[in-house]
């Protein structure tokens, strides 16, 4: 079975593609620095340790930051990867504007290092985690992989676009390396177990943990940033994908590499755009509560509407999300409600 290293496999959605790695017969081996994991028994994070429980086998695991250099070549000397699949860097947009340097040392030096470290161990194959955020406020609707880049609104965004240019310079340059960006939409849901889940630490940067916080009890109301955008009812669409789709598209990827590709970039996601509002009702209808929200300002760098022409995706990988948005409104009440306060 091949090695596939999966840096930063312990958060979400990183945890259900190391699930779906295992389903599909590859030896997933992470590292983490838990900066946004959970510890949990056996010295690895709580998120693996109930992937080890659902897949019934070990998981391979290692705490080290991919800032580490000699860490990370000792890593590759001990084991033979035949790819890996990036995820590991900060993530909540909000934070990038107040913490740019931080943003831009982590993700882009983070992943200077393993590109450097991989290249000294002959390994040419790398899925990257990268995000819808790269194509900034859209000049079209819906957004194909041809959509210009570049113009985006937050330092999170910039930091991913430099990423996918770097990646796409050095495929350029060096015809023996294939990677796959992958342009996140919105993933939300969690594994149908609800073992595994996304976990946010502190205040949820994202909708929909927020919008299952409020409905568990956890928080009092939910804010709706802004009813005043060119959109049905006036709040921000996007698209929403089932996180166990997207790591099924993970999966799609790394069996596409195997085609010596070159760089491709597909966008994972539905097609279809949701408002807040509409979210907020799919999420009482799943959970049956009422979810308390308030209308207040718009919030800087977010954009009216967002959503894939997922069409290359399926066309060249084979790959279609296969979940509506009942099914992600149950799955991730279902996570809530079993670990009301997350991991911890």
């Amino acid at each position: 079975a091949e090695k596939i290293l999966g840096p930063g496999g312990a958060g979400s959605p990183a945890s259900h593609c190391v699930l779906e790695l295992v389903e599909a017969g590859y030896i997933p081996v992470v590292i983490d620095n838990f900066h946004n994991a959970i510890r949990g028994g056996n010295a690895l994070p709580e998120s693996l340790q109930r992937v080890q429980e659902i897949v019934g086998k070990k998981i391979l695991f290692q705490e080290l930051d991919i800032l580490d250099e000699a860490a990370l070549r000792d890593l590759f000397q001990k084991h033979h990867f035949s790819a890996v699949m990036h995820f590991a860097g900060l993530k909540a947009v909000g934070e990038s504007v107040q913490k740019p340097l931080e943003y831009y040392k982590v993700n882009l030096t983070g992943t200077i290092r393993l590109l450097e470290t991989m290249k000294a161990h002959g390994v040419r194959d790398i899925v990257f985690s990268s995000s819808a955020t790269v194509y900034g406020d859209p000049a079209y609707l819906p957004l194909d992989e041809n959509h210009p880049v570049g113009g985006c609104t937050n330092p999170y965004g910039k930091s991913k676009y430099f990423i996918e240019e770097m990646i796409r310079d050095l495929c350029k340059a060096e015809k023996d390396w294939n990677a796959i960006l992958l342009r996140y939409f919105n993933p939300i849901g969690a594994h149908e177990s609800g073992r595994i889940g996304e976990d946010p630490q502190g205040i949820p940067n994202n909708l929909m943990p927020y919008v299952a916080q409020v409905a568990v009890g956890r928080r009092e109301y939910l804010s709706v940033f802004g009813d005043d955008y060119k959109t049905a009812d006036g709040t921000g669409v996007r698209d929403y994908i089932h996180v166990v789709d997207l790591a099924k598209g993970h999966i799609a990827a790394l069996k596409k590499l195997k085609e010596n590709c070159g760089c491709k970039i597909y966008n994972l996601g539905t097609g279809c755009g949701y408002s807040v509002l509409q979210m907020i009702k799919a999420m009482e209808k799943a959970s049956g509560r009422e979810i308390k929200y308030k209308i207040t300002a718009r919030r800087e760098g977010d954009i009216a509407a967002c959503y894939a022409d997922p069409a290359l995706a399926k066309q060249e990988l084979g790959w279609k999300a296969a979940f509506g948005l009942d099914k992600m409104c149950e799955d991730l009440w279902r996570w809530q409600v079993q670990n009301p306060t997350g991991f911890s």
